[in-house]
């Protein structure tokens, strides 16, 4: 496991870089990021390069034992690029052009833009493909950040249209798939289809899932291009991307296709003010847990090998609404965190406070004046204790699935229905357990899970259900949930009552549905003797059971009391449960406990919110992300690796040893 930093040489003095360099190795780090955004300095002025800088600090990384990892500058084109080819800048929907003044104002589709992407990563791949310090390279920075995955100008309207004459036979067929006959939408040849602009009305959603899909794979080819230049010059590389928290319009696993590692930024103070409405303290200080590790687990399995963080919160950052200072510890408690669900190296962004530009309130491990900051401390501390190990082996799997992102998005049907949030619910539930979740694409192999959680299923096919009836008959546990079977692959409600070609499998069918406004009373009540009740939000379904046996039925006043809410089905060796509403918390761990305890999944006695364990190699960490100190009892034969049974605020314990099932935690008071 290893510890790294991003680096900028280029805002700095030549006479202030060895002395940078050597505080690096001191403090244990292995990585130094580099170049992402130098173009203009690499390259003054047209055909020019001036590698000398870049020349010198590579040598002195190398001289003090480190490696480089070098970006491709692509992600901030030079004015002279920009005055020379204005053709290459993005277009909103209304045709304002995305100037230069900031990063990311290139268009994937501009032929132009794709020239000088290759010439300049060619130019930069040769100069490097011998040098034994450059391990490895990050393509670009952070595509689609600032909303500009998706562009609209004459190029992506052109390159959209040769996209649709691929995917569909005739203009007949892209009629039929879409259903253009809703206000005389029908296109007379492809020429007529364009980019969504805009219109009185929403957009056609299967034109806008359609246009989605195009502008993720222009990012797809956007990045093999530059891939294929770097392992061409030379295949010992490994070539990553770093993709951005709960970051929805490129789909990772295409993008993954083409990239040796994946990698992600974490910045926990900053993404808990983007996903929830009111973070509370704790979570302002070190983040939410289940939200870290949900990125984690993503970019883990896209792969289903190790990842990187590479970028680490080091402090403060400039970017969210408040800018909390970390907590003491959280900085090395998310490292800990990274490397227990999978992570291989935790790159921290960055080495030293920039003076200038739009980020110059984010911090760095070390202030503007090169004198250690708080972050560097706990980095120092992370390098010390931080070990080799085995990667996850996790028994759960979460269904995920970025066209499921893009057509509920389009037409969510209540103002606080978000994709993202419906799957933390259910994510959340799992690991309230303690147990490790691999969160994969529907098309994934489903062989070697006990349990798997589909949190929605909005795009079914026959396909899917054929497959998800086999995981089930050969003894799988499916826990399947609201908004599941409603639409077809091209976003047109399937033809069939929800949940369309999942019905025999469930064995109940959706009568009604509706979106719940926060005044009225959601509450579910248990079928058996127990007497027991739940809070749901934002989504009813009434479902009628044919077959499927009810397990849970409404109670209050969003639906009609009595009426079905979640039922259970048994098929061959195993059982899927179907759950019509988006679960509060408790309902969600209940709902998720009793999938696991049929599934022999081990699990440890439910988990206050802010304390959480994971499991990697034959260790086990706890991890405290609250203010209130914890104790932790264990039974078995682990021992302290790391700690001890008593773990303070923002801190951490790791135990030689699975102790899953002999694990609990009690608050000190």
């Amino acid at each position: 496991m290893s510890i790294g930093v991003c680096y900028f040489p280029e805002h700095w003095p030549r006479e202030q870089w060895e002395t940078d360099v050597q505080q690096m190795a001191d403090a244990g780090i292995e990585y130094v990021r580099m170049a992402e955004f130098s173009w203009r300095v690499l390259e003054p002025e047209r055909g020019e390069f001036d590698f000398e800088w870049l020349d010198e600090i590579i040598g002195l990384i190398g001289e003090y034992g480190m490696e480089v990892v070098l970006c491709t500058p692509t992600a901030a084109p030079p004015r002279w690029l920009v005055a020379e080819r204005p053709e290459i800048l993005q277009r909103d929907r209304d045709g304002t052009v995305r100037s230069v003044g900031s990063r990311r104002h290139y268009c994937f589709n501009s032929e132009a833009y794709r020239e000088e992407s290759e010439r300049v990563v060619r130019v930069l791949a040769e100069r490097y493909a011998d040098d034994p310090r450059v391990v490895g390279w990050q393509t670009d920075n952070e595509y689609g950040c600032h909303g500009t995955t998706r562009c609209y100008c004459d190029d992506c309207a052109s390159a959209f249209r040769s996209w649709v004459r691929q995917e569909y036979d005739s203009v007949a067929d892209l009629n039929d798939a879409w259903g253009t006959t809703f206000w005389s939408q029908q296109y007379d040849d492809f020429e007529q289809v364009d980019i969504p602009r805009p219109t009185p009305a929403q957009d056609h959603p299967s034109l806008a899932l359609d246009f989605a899909r195009f502008s993720s794979d222009s990012v797809v080819e956007y990045n093999r291009l530059q891939a294929d230049i770097l392992r061409g010059a030379n295949d010992d590389w490994f070539v990553t991307h770093n993709f951005m928290n709960l970051f929805e319009s490129v789909d990772a696993y295409d993008v993954g296709e083409d990239l040796d590692l994946i990698s992600w930024d974490s910045y926990p103070t900053g993404h808990v003010q983007q996903a929830v409405d009111e973070a509370s303290t704790d979570e302002l200080r070190a983040g939410n847990p289940d939200l870290l590790s949900f990125n984690h687990d993503l970019y883990r399995s896209v792969l289903d090998r190790p990842f990187w963080v590479m970028e680490q919160q080091p402090g403060d950052v400039n970017w969210p609404p408040h800018s909390t200072q970390p907590a003491p510890g959280a900085m090395r408690l998310w490292a800990h965190h990274a490397t227990a669900h999978g992570a291989d190296a935790v790159v921290y962004f960055r080495w030293r406070r920039c003076l200038e530009g739009q980020e110059q309130y984010h911090a760095g491990l070390r202030k503007q004046d090169g004198s250690a900051d708080r972050g560097y401390h706990d980095a120092t501390q992370a390098a010390e204790e931080l070990f080799d190990v085995d990667d996850v082996d996790a028994p759960v799997a979460l269904l995920h699935d970025y066209e499921n992102a893009w057509a509920l998005g389009e037409q969510p049907h209540a103002p606080d229905f978000d994709y993202w949030q419906l799957l933390q619910a259910f994510y959340g539930g799992i690991r309230s357990h303690g147990v490790q979740v691999d969160i994969v694409h529907p098309d994934t192999s489903l062989e070697s899970y006990d349990a798997v959680v589909a949190p929605t299923v909005h795009l079914a096919t026959a396909q899917l259900a054929d497959r998800l009836t086999a995981f089930v008959e050969s003894g799988g546990e499916l826990l399947l949930g609201p908004r599941t079977g409603h639409k077809d692959e091209y976003g047109k409600l399937a033809s069939s009552v929800q949940p369309g070609p999942l019905t025999d499998l469930v064995g109940a069918t959706v009568d009604q549905h509706e979106s719940v406004p926060p005044q009225l009373e959601a509450t579910v009540s248990r079928t058996d003797d127990t007497q027991t009740w739940y809070a749901f939000r934002t989504w009813a379904e009434w479902l009628e059971a044919d077959g499927a046996q009810p397990i849970l039925e409404y109670d209050g006043d969003a639906v009609e009391d009595g009426r079905t809410a979640a039922v259970r089905n048994r098929i061959g060796e195993g059982s899927v449960v179907y759950c019509g509403v988006w679960p509060e918390p408790d309902l969600a761990v209940d709902l998720v406990g009793s999938v696991l305890e049929r599934a022999g999944v081990r699990r440890s006695a439910v988990l206050p919110g802010g304390v959480r364990v994971a499991h990697r190699g034959g260790y086990t960490w706890v991890m405290n992300f609250g203010s209130d100190p914890i104790t932790v009892d264990l039974t078995g034969e682990a021992s302290w690796r790391l700690g001890d049974e008593t773990i303070d605020p923002f801190d951490l314990s790791i135990a030689d040893g699975d102790v899953v099932d002999g694990l609990s935690v009690r608050i000190l008071e």
